[in-house]
């Protein structure tokens, strides 16, 4: 569950006067940063003025300050970036709603059923629900949904969803309400899957435009409890309310039109920027708020969230088609090399928590295997000993004349990457490794790094909602992603995964996952750091029931300005 702080009722940017909703478009089309922050001159504006009451009112224009908003708008090709899900979090809807603990609970799924060696199931779709041009959610839409996100259009340049079950093989329309999903194999993730943030239920008449016409937000449509009233490539997102909205997930506990009149989603590059705007009334949340600058603003009287999300730890996936990681000692010395406590002592708060294995521990089927990994430089010099590594005058390690030489690539999705890959450079060096940075922006990121199977290393910030979805990416099987440069040579890791995407009862798959996680770690085919906490929240005090899923995306549709 998400971390939440409030800092002291009434401190400084908790109260003031807020801008109308005209006031917040006119300065937009502005387009500088400084314009927007001084013509707003602050943030939420309520119906009412507020009364400090604390009770709950109708109205408000909130302003979220954001360091990005991707390089493309096409649902398929925009869902996996950790920003634009915050925009489509509130102009979509899912099928089913999944929490911080991995609970699964209904949505516009209103039940389902599954066979036996789970290869089908059939969705019960909750009716009268629209999207916000006019169509209904209706079976044919959810199948068209279904194709979309499981095979794209390869025609379009649109892509599948990553983590999508590639055992699915169709979908159809029972009658109005009701779907049925067949797949190839046992897929017994297929019903959590539903509530991953790419998992997006969009119009068929957006799914039908050109590439060209998806990739405009303003042809957009959802059936989500916010539209788009307008946007600016590259500056900001201005969603609006959608009051005949009644369709919100049971687990939230309301089902109406949300509070909240509008939300706007402004690019503010700098983390200090960012806070000082929210410190000064001049905007009311703010997004990627560096863990140093957590403390001083809940000493102002602000609300910060830490939610972790179900996925991945941090950490690297290493090559081992790709030396040196293609010798297990060296990845293995690479893994006891780095000292996690420093990391977290250096660079967060209380509010983060040290890996216990590759992936995060409110997984369900998550386990403790820290022990395959933890910190011993001693041990680590002794690894590259006897792989050969030999230690110069300067303590660097070569072998036939070549350096024991390490790229990393800080992860620009993730605000503490950079200052980690520096604490794990100076820790590698310590025992014999050349350590080189290279850093990007988020699109040259996703040109030069993302799925560059060229590289030694990648580091990781992935979310996923069902640990199924595991075994499909870590080999090349079904097109998956082999994030080990192993391809089909490691048997041991072919034989788990097919265990683990086979299973059908969760008991039998728990064991699995349990065995996957343990080889992985020992193989150090993965080197975890900490359990990741990707999206941070700062916001004032006063915008009231702001709630966190499984990918931990704040949800500003149960939110409310206190009056």
């Amino acid at each position: 569950m998400p971390s939440t702080t409030t800092g002291t009722p009434g401190a400084p940017g908790t109260t003031g006067p807020r801008p109308t909703r005209r006031a917040v478009s006119a300065a937009l089309g502005a387009g500088a940063v400084g314009t927007f922050l001084t013509a707003c001159g602050g943030g939420a504006s309520g119906s009412e003025n507020a009364s400090g009451s604390g009770a709950a009112q109708r109205g408000g224009d909130v302003v979220v300050l954001i360091d990005s908003l991707g390089d493309t708008w096409i649902p398929n090709n925009s869902a996996i970036s950790s920003f634009q899900g915050n925009v489509w979090g509130h102009v979509t809807d899912k099928l089913v709603y999944v929490d911080g603990d991995g609970q699964v609970t209904p949505w516009l799924a209103e039940s389902w059923e599954q066979n036996q060696d789970a290869t089908e199931f059939t969705l019960h779709l909750r009716s009268g629900v629209t999207f916000s041009d006019g169509t209904a959610l209706d079976a044919a839409a959810v199948v068209a949904n279904l194709d979309y996100w499981a095979k794209g259009q390869a025609d379009r340049g649109v892509n599948p969803i990553g983590l999508f079950p590639k055992t699915y093989l169709a979908a159809s329309a029972a009658d109005a309400s009701t779907v049925v999903v067949e797949f190839s194999a046992p897929t017994l993730g297929f019903i959590p899957t539903l509530g991953y943030h790419g998992s997006i239920l969009t119009s068929p008449k957006t799914i039908a435009l050109p590439a060209e016409g998806q990739a405009d937000l303003s042809q957009f449509s959802g059936s989500g409890p916010f539209t788009v009233e307008s946007w600016k490539e590259g500056d900001n997102v201005v969603l609006a309310r959608r009051d005949d909205y009644a369709w919100g997930p049971q687990a939230l506990g309301k089902s109406d039109a949300a509070a909240l009149d509008t939300i706007t989603y402004k690019i503010v590059k700098e983390s200090s920027l960012r806070t000082a705007s929210l410190r000064s009334n001049q905007a009311d949340v703010v997004f990627n708020a560096t863990p140093q600058e957590l403390s001083g603003l809940q000493d102002a009287g602000f609300t910060v969230a830490t939610p972790r999300y179900l996925g991945f730890a941090h950490g690297y996936r290493l090559n081992t088609s790709v030396a040196p990681f293609d010798d297990v000692l060296v990845r293995q010395a690479f893994q006891h090399a780095v000292d996690r406590d420093e990391i977290l002592s250096t660079v967060y708060t209380g509010d983060w928590k040290k890996a216990e294995s590759f992936i995060q521990s409110n997984v369900p089927e998550a386990s403790d295997h820290s022990a395959e990994f933890a910190f011993d430089a001693d041990l680590a010099a002794q690894l590259l000993d006897r792989a050969g590594w030999v230690a110069g005058a300067d303590g660097e390690r070569s072998k036939g004349g070549q350096p024991l030489a390490v790229t990393l690539f800080p992860n620009p999705y993730l605000v503490t990457s950079q200052a980690i890959d520096e604490l794990v450079a100076q820790q590698l060096g310590k025992v014999g490794f050349t350590v080189d940075l290279q850093t990007f922006d988020v699109v040259t990121y996703g040109q030069r790094v993302s799925n560059n199977k060229s590289l030694s290393n990648y580091e990781v910030t992935r979310s996923f909602i069902d640990v199924g979805t595991v075994a499909s990416i870590l080999t090349s099987a079904d097109e998956g992603e082999d994030w080990f440069g192993a391809g089909e040579r490691d048997q041991t890791l072919n034989q788990l995964r097919d265990a683990v995407a086979g299973a059908v009862d969760p008991d039998t798959r728990a064991t699995s996952v349990d065995q996957l996680q343990q080889y992985v770690l020992e193989q150090a085919l993965f080197v975890p750091l900490e359990q990741i906490v990707q999206r941070i929240y700062a916001h004032r005090s006063d915008l009231e029931g702001v709630t966190y899923n499984g990918v931990a995306y704040a949800n500003l549709y149960t939110a409310h300005l206190a009056g």
